[in-house]
């Protein structure tokens, strides 16, 4: 997760502590804020948020069957739509605070949210005219009632608020944060810090708070979560005096736009090689010309989207001839910004093939589900929640994270005498996917070959005596899978995208993870219209065949991903 500080980051400095004595230096009069006295206000922001969100996301699906009479693939279906919005929305969120207010009015407005939706998840659990009659699905007797048009509504304005909330808060926590620091290092640091309460929150929030909801109330398990939103909120707010606030930048989406629209403006230019061109660098017309084939300030030759060049190409009435202030924005862009926008889809075939992950990994969250929910759940006494089977990958996550920098890249560097590149660790990410795949498709085949030995595939509810804890496997493999591709392919979009859209990185990410949501509810849709694999009924599908369908896929997407590889080229990192 260290891409988003520097790529020479200090080694002496430990990922997992800071200095406390620096809470009690004095600082410069001139920058009286920021640095780490604001630590403790957005540490305890971050694990509520965490904690809230994860402890209602975590166990919606189980929500939707058992209290909102939901058939189970739609259960799955709708928390996958839910949880694909949930991921985008930063990006939007992000946008929204760097053009126009900054990051801590946002997150501010942001965590107001987490506590109304909190609210209205607790009113949906607490009150009985929100939600259909209790009945049990599949079993004999009529049918069960379908929840109304306004009990969907209310559940749905919970989902919305907490969308709103992700959007303003996920991302923009991480870069207010990060505001309140000048020295690198300590950036570094409070990334580290800021991924490790981020999935600790979601560890606590997938077990105590859905362990709550199952065996206790869901009133009481939604209570906790409004009560920590509140508690977060107040945090925030009580550190509003000790803020860094920098004024918003801009965002770097609306300069590759203008490349966009002014490249297709003058689609009709022709762009040949000639003295007489002059491209717009922010210099007088004339300095341009000068410099224009001095191969810095022109742009990249043709065969490298090349049509694109004529964004930055001066034509009639494009710039002010006296001052070579712009009079046309969105018919006259910059070099740099012509070479940014190449830079970007240059890289768009490596980004388009994480997609595929995250549409195996978003039907692998929430079919575990469904299949733990017809397991043995029992350790010893305990019965774990089918909704915290989920922790199963987060741990994995953090282990393999801190697993990384200390021991298996040193060995890969001594085995191979060279430090593996960003996309080698992806790779070996997604290899993993391919094998998490293939287990669970392993998994659900010895599963259903349990049902089929006792004949109870007509009964929707007879639970297996095979160990839900088997589950684990596939998702402690994922886990690992993810703690290589995904702070890789951070590391990669950051270091290797221009200065102006380092924070464009992230939003890759939230937009692979969105759309492999999004992607895998259409799948979804086209394997239930083309196959009976995927009753209502778990003990009388065919999941194990879903499960082999994602394995191919992940595996031909693994060579599409490799042929992608080998044909990039660094640009800042070295090979």
């Amino acid at each position: 997760m260290e891409a988003h500080g520097s790529q020479e980051k200090p080694r002496h400095h430990s990922p997992l502590s800071f200095d406390h004595e620096s809470l009690k230096e004095p600082r410069d009069p001139k920058n009286s804020k920021g640095g780490w006295i604001t630590f403790p206000f957005l540490a305890v922001a971050i694990v509520c948020l965490g904690l809230a969100s994860g402890g209602a996301l975590s166990n919606m699906v189980v929500y939707l069957v058992t209290e909102y009479n939901v058939p189970s693939v739609d259960a799955a279906q709708i928390s996958t739509i839910i949880s694909g919005s949930i991921s985008v929305a930063p990006v939007l969120g992000a946008i929204v605070a760097d053009a126009f207010f900054g990051s801590y009015p946002v997150v501010a407005i942001a965590m107001a949210m987490s506590v109304l939706s909190m609210v209205m998840f607790t009113l949906t659990a607490s009150l009985r005219g929100l939600r259909p009659a209790a009945c049990q699905l599949g079993a004999a007797g009529p049918p069960c009632e379908q929840a109304s048009g306004g009990q969907m509504a209310a559940l749905y304005a919970g989902v919305f608020l907490l969308c709103l909330s992700s959007a303003g808060a996920r991302f923009n926590q991480a870069t207010m944060g990060a505001n309140q620091f000048d020295a690198t290092a300590d950036r570094d640091v409070f990334f580290n810090w800021y991924f490790i309460f981020l999935y600790a929150s979601s560890v606590l929030g997938a077990t105590v708070i859905v362990y709550v909801q199952d065996t206790v109330s869901w009133t009481l398990g939604f209570g906790i979560s409004c009560a920590a939103s509140v508690v977060g909120l107040a945090a925030l707010l009580l550190g509003a005096r000790y803020y860094r606030q920098p004024a918003a930048q801009g965002s770097p989406f609306t300069g590759l736009a203008r490349v966009v629209v002014a490249a297709v403006r003058k689609r009709k230019v022709k762009v040949v090689a000639s003295q007489e061109l002059k491209f717009y660098n922010g210099l007088s017309p004339s300095d341009a010309d000068s410099k224009t084939h001095d191969g810095v300030l022109a742009p990249t030759p043709s065969g490298s989207f090349s049509f694109l060049n004529r964004a930055a190409l001066i034509t009639d009435g494009d710039v002010d001839a006296a001052d070579c202030s712009v009079v046309r924005p969105w018919r006259i862009c910059t070099v740099e910004q012509v070479e940014d926008l190449k830079t970007v889809l240059r890289i768009l075939p490596l980004w388009s093939a994480a997609i595929v992950l995250s549409i195996s990994i978003g039907v692998q969250i929430n079919f575990t589900v469904l299949q733990a929910l017809v397991m043995d759940r029992a350790v010893g006494r305990f019965n774990v929640p089918a909704g915290s089977m989920i922790v199963a990958s987060l741990l994995s996550v953090v282990i393999f994270l801190g697993l990384l920098d200390r021991i298996l890249l040193p060995i890969w560097k001594r085995l191979t005498g060279h430090t593996p590149t960003p996309l080698q660790q992806v790779g070996v990410g997604h290899f993993l996917t391919v094998l998490s795949m293939a287990a669970s498709a392993i998994v659900e085949r010895q599963r259903i070959a349990t049902v089929r030995a006792r004949g109870e595939e007509g009964n929707p509810t007879w639970v297996s005596p095979l160990s839900a804890m088997w589950l684990v496997l596939p998702f402690a493999v994922s886990g690992a899978g993810e703690a290589f591709h995904f702070p890789a392919q951070v590391t990669l979009y950051y270091q290797e995208f221009p200065p102006p859209l380092k924070n464009t990185a992230t939003g890759m990410m939230a937009m692979i993870v969105a759309l492999g949501f999004y992607l895998s509810t259409t799948l979804i849709n086209i394997v239930q219209r083309a196959t009976t694999w995927l009753p209502d009924n778990m003990n009388a599908s065919r999941l194990e065949n879903l499960y082999w369908l994602l394995t191919a896929m992940v595996a031909v997407n693994f060579g599409y991903f490799l042929t992608c590889a080998k044909l990039y080229r660094y640009q800042n990192i070295g090979k």
